[in-house]
């Protein structure tokens, strides 16, 4: 759809959708946050729209209303993400989800379907009509829009070092799909004034050959600063949807801006960046070892599992006194593999280049520094049987998001298994997608939330059967709400949720009812990114920084204690906490210092606790890597 837009690129843009069927029609313009970098002249034309839309309706005797709903912040929408390329984006919702073709609203009226055909189709010739008639306007609007010298922003450019082992390439070949020019630099750059992401100071920074700079000074400048921005201005803290989206952040980059002037006869990128893919000493006579900190090592270790090759783990790291690999890293024994000595060879130079990895063959296990190759601090990884429960109450998008990582990325094989089954039949026998599974044939089960309709999901004599299964060895992975479930408050476990302070207040005792959601949507975390603090030594953050970005919606947290493994926790001073986003300051203190991630052992297995959604929407990537360890590490430790 993009590279359609892409190819394309409107003037005027306009999202269709539908909304629950007690609602009326909602027509342009649409309440706040906005995004302030668009030009004032936005929203003189998109109230022209909404009128013309109006005026139609009026004639009609349509229902309709406007600025009520539906905020125009997040650039993602299929009205704000055109915008931001320099056309004038707009939403409809027409009333009629889960109505078929005829249903009876709240006040007696029966909705059928070609009504709400009808209304669409209305706005529909409205809309072009309104824009034959702007036609001059709009075509002069998308010219000042997309010129870079009316910028709202100081913003000259954004600077990001090289980095082949993280999701830097992935973001520069999604800038570079919409048409973006990303420039590097041949030398070293000295600059006085850049903004570090990590910690928001201003800073003076040289930056060496090979730094990626994405300068403003071009047309998709709107696109530019809409994406790669480390904080947007907010006007209105009630919003719809996320409250940041800044690209560095949610792939965890090392990512500067800077208002100084940049060089402007800088190479330009012209072709897509891949991962460096490559065999070094293939015909290794001890051992191949693959760095833990690729971001592809994951694939990797998904297609030798599939390859059936016995791989280990090192729980620390060691060095050949040429480079240093650390603690995550994997480890192919030749001495345990010899039934594949005559496809050894192409088989690692298949891995390498199918998953994109640097793969180093080994002569010798006797390291120079740190465990050896064969030392027991390798510990086995054995290739774990993994399924996901689906349906309700667990959350769709969750769930579609950990399969698609699962599916698509690792290529590694996940069973949905339709929780609704488990009334019926209950743990350990249930519903699978295609018939009925055991859950003793599986290492590993993920739950996509679900919060307190576990309850529903498991029982009494389920939860019995659940624990059984983890004490005999299974990994339980319990994110977003799961994780506050399984608890010491459902007497489960000795983890305990922090408790968030009740508001006393005597602006609540006597809070009109006009006041509600404002006051207590101030109160929300609107998907705010947070900074982390990961103990890498733990399995369960095998490959990560020490540092992360965590995308908060709500707040829920989890309390450190020796009764479980602290993996993952929010920084424990509240001033340091908001990176980029919305929190109030009685949200902030109560998650400051409070675990997000951790592990807790039943028996011979555990629980994996992940408070937040790890890869949401598949964009939020930076701290995905601790689902997948979650899954394909802490079942063999």
């Amino acid at each position: 759809h993009t590279d359609v837009y892409q190819n394309w690129m409107p003037q005027v843009h306009v999202d269709y959708h539908e909304q629950g069927y007690n609602s009326n029609y909602f027509t342009s313009p649409g309440t706040t946050p906005r995004n302030l970098l668009l030009p004032d002249q936005y929203d003189v034309l998109s109230d022209k729209f909404g009128r013309a839309n109006i005026a139609a309706f009026d004639a009609a005797r349509m229902n309709y209303f406007t600025r009520e709903s539906f905020d125009f912040f997040y650039p993602g929408y299929g009205s704000s993400y055109p915008s931001v390329n320099g056309a004038v984006g707009m939403l409809t919702e027409q009333g009629g989800i889960g109505a078929g073709r005829v249903i009876e609203t709240n006040d007696g009226y029966n909705l059928i379907l070609r009504q709400r055909i009808w209304d669409h189709y209305t706005t529909s010739i409205a809309t072009l009509r309104e824009a034959v008639n702007l036609r001059t306007s709009l075509l002069n609007y998308q010219r000042q829009a997309n010129n870079p010298t009316n910028s709202k922003t100081a913003t000259t450019a954004y600077l990001l070092p090289d980095d082949p082992n993280g999701h830097l390439y992935d973001v520069l070949n999604i800038l570079d799909h919409h048409n973006i020019r990303i420039e590097r630099l041949s030398e070293s750059l000295t600059l006085k004034s850049v903004t570090d992401y990590l910690t928001g100071q201003t800073v003076q920074k040289t930056f060496p050959a090979g730094t990626f700079v994405v300068p403003t000074n071009q047309s998709r400048h709107l696109l530019v600063n809409s994406l790669l921005s480390r904080e947007m201005e907010i006007e209105d803290s009630v919003m719809y949807d996320m409250s940041t989206w800044s690209a560095p952040l949610a792939y965890q980059l090392e990512a500067y801006s800077t208002s100084s002037k940049v060089p402007s006869n800088l190479p330009v990128v012209t072709e897509p960046l891949t991962y460096p893919r490559a065999l070094e000493n293939p015909k290794a006579q001890y051992a191949y070892v693959i760095p833990g900190t690729q971001r592809n090592t994951p694939r990797a270790l998904s297609l030798l599992h599939r390859k059936e090759y016995r791989v280990r783990s090192a729980t620390k790291a060691f060095s050949d006194g040429t480079r240093t690999y650390p603690a995550g890293s994997l480890i192919i024994l030749i001495g345990r593999n010899l039934e594949k000595l005559e496809t050894l060879e192409n088989d690692m130079t298949e891995v390498a280049q199918t998953a994109g990895v640097q793969i180093v063959g080994m002569n010798t296990g006797r390291m120079t520094t740190g465990i050896d190759l064969a030392s027991n601090d390798s510990r086995p990884l054995k290739a774990p049987k993994v399924a996901m429960l689906v349906d309700g109450p667990f959350g769709t998008y969750s769930a579609g998001f950990i399969y698609w990582m699962f599916d698509q990325e690792l290529q590694y094989p996940i069973s949905r298994i339709r929780a609704g089954s488990l009334t019926e039949s209950d743990i350990p026998k249930f519903g699978s997608r295609y018939g009925l599974a055991t859950l003793d044939d599986y290492d590993v089960l993920i739950l996509p939330g679900g919060g307190g309709g576990l309850s529903q999901v498991f029982g009494e004599e389920g939860k019995e059967k659940l624990q059984t299964w983890i004490r005999k060895g299974g990994t339980l992975i319990a994110t977003e709400s799961a994780a506050a479930y399984f608890t010491k408050k459902q007497e489960l476990t000795q983890v305990e949720v922090k408790e968030v302070p009740k508001d006393e207040s005597e602006e609540a005792d006597y809070l009109a009812y006009e006041d509600r959601q404002n006051y207590y949507g101030l109160k929300r975390v609107p998907g705010t990114a947070l900074l982390g603090q990961l103990d890498t030594s733990h399995p369960l953050a095998f490959g990560l920084p020490k540092s992360v970005y965590m995308l908060k919606f709500g707040n829920t947290a989890l309390v450190p204690s020796e009764n479980w493994q602290t993996v993952g926790y929010y920084a424990k001073d509240p001033s340091q906490l908001k990176i980029s986003g919305y929190i109030s300051s009685e949200n902030r203190d109560h998650l400051a210092g409070g675990a997000f991630a951790g592990v807790a052992n039943m028996g011979q297995g555990k629980i994996v606790y992940l408070v937040d959604n790890t890869q949401y929407r598949m964009f939020w990537r930076g701290a995905s890597r601790l689902l997948v360890n979650g899954a394909f590490y802490m079942p063999n430790y």
